[in-house]
């Protein structure tokens, strides 16, 4: 007869760390982010972004033809050190 023991915190614990990894990697493959990216990453609305943020100078943005697009990676540094500006 065979006795088999399963760790279920190690097993959590791997699992965790898999899933974290798989987020970073899929996270990474945008490039660019568009105006409905650009809302669902940071669940505002388009009005509220162009009324707080989409003018700002330093705001990464690209208008391509008739479609704007922003990059990812610079999105998310300009976001965070926003948001910490506003800290209300």
């Amino acid at each position: 007869m065979l006795d088999i023991k399963i760790d279920e915190q190690e097993v959590k614990q791997l699992y965790l760390e898999k899933l974290q990894e798989k987020l970073k990697e899929i996270e990474s493959e945008l490039v660019f982010w568009d105006s409905k990216e650009l809302m669902r990453r940071t669940c505002m609305s388009w009005n509220f972004i162009q009324k707080e943020f989409f003018f700002d100078p330093e705001f990464p943005k690209y208008k391509v033809g008739k479609k704007w697009v922003f990059p990812a990676n610079e999105c998310k540094d300009f976001l965070l050190n926003w948001v910490r500006r506003h800290p209300q």
